[in-house]
């Protein structure tokens, strides 16, 4: 590196894109995985607890779809707080407030006397659920460097995913032997240790620079640094950007409003696929007659898709990209999905569901966890993430609703007919106008829709020491 490149002076997104992925980056990664994880058990625990409360006379299908819907507008209000408190006070700031709430109220729902109650905590837990989703992904996208992005991104999905086959497993043994009340325990104690341990996660330095609070991002910066091993001397840049705030109505100005669109789009089909297919897997079995044993037991198995997923997308999301991706995924999963009601016999439909369930994850690691946080600036990912999570969270709400009269309609194929219309529907939007963001900087990705819309960022001096 010659003397003029070792004295550049760089912003908080150059130097950190200059680092290589190391202990730092790991740290980081394991902090937020962790409430991730918890995140991903909380949701996916629904699926085994809502079979064995049908099974045990506690409650009802309707009841159940209630849960389910109450979840989600829970999901709605976390999602959309998340963006808002997120981009003003900060991503260490939200993390930490939802992962408190989503862990008290789990051990407030271990003790619900009805079905009624555990409805209504079920709500708060989900405002905490849907805050960690949104401020998960986006805050380790404006940590790790570019060149990695995509791999950091599948590996906190990987993380995440695993919490659908360890929360069928312990699904598998913890409810038929000691009840569902334990499931519920378990995240809420869990959630309360990852929270004592995230206290030392550091802010993030491009939000930090977003607000002209340049020194704190320096200082946080040379820590980083530091840490991954980096001798190179740096500058911090005089030519600062300027810190003008921007209001939510940004994400729905041309031609932003396009990557809101296909973030809301996205959104609304990973909704369905997860909790109006996946979540209902194990109520659907018993409702056709199979033991609540054997449900649990073949949704577990389909659930090892869930990281298998994950670690496809981080073995293709920074190779071939964020759109070839998104498309090819979901046009494999409309494929199987197409065939997975034809199947009867018991290992042939856990195999056919095993490689629906990949595959959607597949789609979720790089099109929901990674591409969506990417296609906005930082003084608005948050809100921009949370509008298209509020979004999908609400319609997939009502789409619970939808999935009980599907259900009772024309069974699993109705419900599995409009799951391959919305991923058709996705793979035509995202090869017609989807933006490629590999091996891109966020700053360079949020460049183009800012040149284009006159909100490009101009350069101040601010003199840091």
């Amino acid at each position: 590196m010659t003397t003029a490149q070792q004295s550049a002076a760089l912003t908080a997104g150059e130097r950190l894109d200059r680092l290589p992925f190391g202990k730092p980056h790991r740290r980081i990664l394991a902090l937020i995985g962790g409430g991730m994880f918890l995140d991903g058990m909380e949701l996916y625990l629904a699926g085994g607890v809502l079979g064995a409360l049908v099974k045990d006379g506690y409650s009802t299908v309707a009841l159940n779809a209630q849960f389910v819907s109450w979840t989600f507008l829970g999901l709605v209000v976390g999602a959309w707080l998340s963006g808002v408190l997120g981009d003003r006070f900060g991503r260490r700031f939200c993390y930490q407030l939802n992962l408190a709430i989503f862990g008290l109220a789990s051990l407030a729902a271990a003790a619900a006397p009805s079905m009624q109650m555990l409805i209504v905590f079920r709500f708060i837990m989900g405002i905490g659920l849907g805050a960690e989703i949104v401020v998960g992904y986006g805050t380790l996208v404006e940590f790790v460097p570019a060149s990695v992005r995509g791999r950091a991104i599948a590996m906190l999905a990987i993380i995440t995913n695993t919490s659908l086959f360890v929360a069928g497993f312990l699904g598998l043994w913890i409810i038929p032997n000691f009840g569902w009340r334990y499931m519920f325990l378990i995240v809420g104690v869990g959630a309360l240790i990852v929270w004592f341990l995230r206290k030392s996660m550091p802010e993030s330095p491009r939000w930090l620079e977003s607000k002209g609070r340049f020194e704190e991002a320096d200082r946080i910066l040379r820590r980083i640094e530091a840490e991954a091993g980096s001798s190179e001397p740096v500058r911090q840049s005089t030519a600062r950007i300027e810190a003008a705030p921007v209001s939510l109505a940004v994400v729905f100005s041309p031609p932003i409003i396009l990557r809101t669109i296909l973030g809301v789009l996205l959104n609304v089909v990973m909704g369905f696929c997860l909790y109006g297919f996946i979540g209902w897997l194990p109520t659907f079995f018993v409702k056709q007659g199979v033991s609540i044993a054997a449900s649990l037991e073949w949704t577990t198995v389909m659930a090892l898709g869930g990281p298998i997923g994950a670690f496809i997308g981080l073995l293709v999301a920074d190779r071939y990209g964020r759109r070839p991706c998104i498309v090819a995924s979901s046009l494999v999963a409309a494929a199987v999905a197409v065939v997975y009601p034809m199947m009867h016999e018991p290992y042939l439909l856990m195999a056919t569901g095993f490689v629906l369930v990949t595959s959607i994850y597949v789609l979720l690691a790089v099109g929901f966890a990674l591409y969506v946080p990417e296609l906005f600036e930082t003084r608005y990912r948050l809100r921009g993430a949370g509008v298209c999570s509020t979004a999908g969270r609400l319609t997939t709400a009502g789409v619970q609703f939808a999935v009980v009269a599907l259900f009772g309609w024309g069974g699993v194929a109705a419900v599995v007919g409009l799951l391959v219309v919305l991923l058709l529907v996705q793979a035509i939007a995202f090869a017609l106008f989807g933006v490629e963001t590999r091996q891109r900087s966020l700053e360079s990705i949020a460049g183009d829709a800012g040149a284009a819309s006159g909100l490009a960022r101009r350069p101040v001096s601010v003199e840091v020491p």
